[in-house]
């Protein structure tokens, strides 16, 4: 200290920062993290849930089919009689409308992100079986690898979506959500082929190519990138 007196109050610092400091176990912050995400994935995805299934009672097309059903089970018809004299007109269309939400939740199928909430799919319950998905993953790997690249028998319907999607690079949720008659569209054109996938890749370019062409919003926009440019700058005199 007599050699170095202004490093007294750093040393100082340091010896009280380390021996009064927290001692928390880091597993136990891990824990507390993911637990944390994992609630907050679970309350995100079924907001989003819900979000998709507002917007489908609003589509003529469920709507009206889920006003059927109810109307064949009864529902609508209780729910009047039951807040005939009880409760306001809000009250009974609010009743009304749930009604309608829960039969479409019971009939529809949501696939992609707007899916309902599975726990397994929770970042914390992935982490636990990871080491299941990771032998699973082997084992079908090895058997991929004996009953195609060995054996040589022909690929299955599974077998051929998948190496369709794998072309086309995409999730397994984003290809679940594709309509029934796109993904029999694939099969009938033999896209798990490479050469197959290839053209209608530049098929699916040119037609895309022709859409924008003929689209006028996509016109004016080439226009303002000839004429004004995303790095230009221009200002007005007052």
């Amino acid at each position: 200290m007599l050699d170095h007196p202004e490093e007294y109050y750093s040393h100082y610092y340091h010896y009280y920062s380390r021996r009064l400091a927290p001692k928390v176990d880091v597993r136990v912050v891990i824990l507390v993290s993911v637990c944390a995400i994992s609630v907050f994935q679970f309350f995100s995805w079924w907001n989003s849930y819900n979000k998709a299934i507002s917007y489908l009672a609003t589509v003529p097309k469920y709507r009206i089919q889920a006003t059927e059903i109810a109307i064949q089970q009864g529902l609508l018809k209780k729910a009047k009689e039951k807040g005939r004299n009880k409760k306001s007109k809000e009250e009974i269309r609010d009743k009304e409308e749930n009604i309608i939400k829960n039969i479409i939740k019971s009939k529809i199928d949501i696939k992609g992100g707007y899916q309902k909430p599975q726990v397994r799919d929770l970042l914390l319950f992935q982490i636990i079986l990871a080491p299941f998905h990771l032998c699973s993953y082997i084992v079908w790997y090895c058997r991929w690898i004996y009953n195609f690249n060995i054996k040589g028998q022909e690929y299955g319907e599974e077998e051929r979506l998948y190496l369709i999607r794998k072309s086309m690079k995409m999730s397994k949720s984003q290809f679940d959500s594709l309509e029934d008659h796109q993904k029999e569209t694939f099969l009938k054109r033999e896209l798990w082929i490479k050469e197959n996938y290839e053209v209608y890749k530049q098929e699916q370019e040119e037609e895309l190519k022709k859409k924008l062409a003929s689209d006028p919003r996509w016109k004016r926009y080439r226009r303002w990138m000839k004429n004004e440019g995303p790095g230009r700058l221009t200002f007005v005199d007052d």
